[in-house]
């Protein structure tokens, strides 16, 4: 048996974006993605806000339906999955701890809930599971009959990461988990994060604008510019021998100390184009030091090289 659990093969998502009394254009806020999850694996989205990052796990929820595309979860087509045995296999943990889980219900009540829509257990049995699920993430049970207005940022997100867990899924789509959080406390999430891997097998896409977490938390990382992928590959490809022109921009960006000194290094230029009117040819050559004649015109592929995956004609 394969021991990748998500397979995704040319995934679009694009918005028609309309005027008065005709179409004005489409956004292609994913415009043909493709790449696997292995089993226990941790595979990191990151790039610019507007890359597609969210979008792509909207789309992979369900939340969003994709305009073209397919996907399969643990070797089956996620078309032809009911719902309850897709939940039953992806899930999902949101950014913001605050708006994410509802105010007037306990916590119990919170992580229960998918339990009351997808299962036939009793009121008690799903009480019970949803406890067992909070002493998980580190709640005690005799805070299950807490509201969530009584629980720190922290402890919200663990409430989240609970629901999420409640049905056993084998996939965790992560969006930004600890970026609404303070940085003492986001270390604690994502050891709690790493720690239930290792426990459950579980595997993650862990979306995130943050490098160093990326770097912390990661075996391989994808790379996403306008819609598109610019780079995949391990831990060490990404973050030692990268060959992206916009990877190294992203990574010249992130505040780097060594020897005790602060590294200062030129960051990225420019504005992300327009969705609505992307460049012709590679998307990135407006704001590339590379940039020459064949990038405004050709569209680079997806090449395989030097054991990762880029989509640039310099890639060195």
């Amino acid at each position: 048996m394969s021991d990748v659990v998500l397979s995704v093969k040319d995934l679009k998502k694009h918005y028609e974006v309309r005027g008065v009394f005709s179409k004005i254009g489409s956004v292609k806020a994913l415009d043909g993605v493709s790449f696997d999850l292995k089993a226990g694996e941790t595979l990191a989205v990151v790039g610019e806000s507007g890359c597609g990052k969210s979008t792509l796990a909207k789309a992979l929820m369900n939340i969003e339906r994709r305009t073209s595309g397919e996907y399969k979860l643990l070797g089956r087509d996620a078309d032809k999955m009911d719902g309850t045995e897709f939940r039953k296999t992806i899930q999902m943990i949101f950014q913001d701890p605050y708006s994410s889980i509802n105010p007037r219900k306990k916590a119990w009540q919170i992580v229960a809930e998918p339990l009351f829509v997808n299962t036939n257990f009793s009121r008690s049995e799903c009480r019970k599971k949803a406890t067992e699920a909070m002493e998980k993430v580190g709640l005690r049970p005799e805070l299950a009959d807490r509201f969530p207005h009584m629980f720190s940022g922290g402890q919200r997100q663990r409430i989240g990461v609970a629901r999420a867990l409640v049905l056993n899924p084998k996939i965790l789509i992560c969006d930004e988990p600890v970026s609404a959080l303070d940085v003492s406390v986001q270390a604690q999430v994502l050891n709690l994060l790493m720690d239930l891997q290792d426990q459950l097998g579980l595997s993650y896409i862990f979306i995130s604008h943050d490098l160093s977490v990326v770097k912390h938390i990661s075996d391989r990382t994808l790379v996403m510019y306008l819609g598109k992928i610019a780079e995949l590959g391990g831990r060490e490809e990404i973050f030692e021998k990268t060959k992206h022109p916009y990877t190294k921009a992203l990574l010249a960006s992130t505040p780097n100390v060594q020897s005790g000194k602060l590294q200062r290094t030129r960051p990225l230029e420019g504005e992300l184009p327009s969705p609505l009117n992307p460049p012709s040819g590679c998307a990135f050559h407006l704001r590339c030091p590379l940039g020459n004649e064949r990038c405004k015109k050709e569209v680079p592929e997806l090449r395989l090289l030097d054991n990762r995956f880029v989509s640039c004609h310099h890639p060195d």
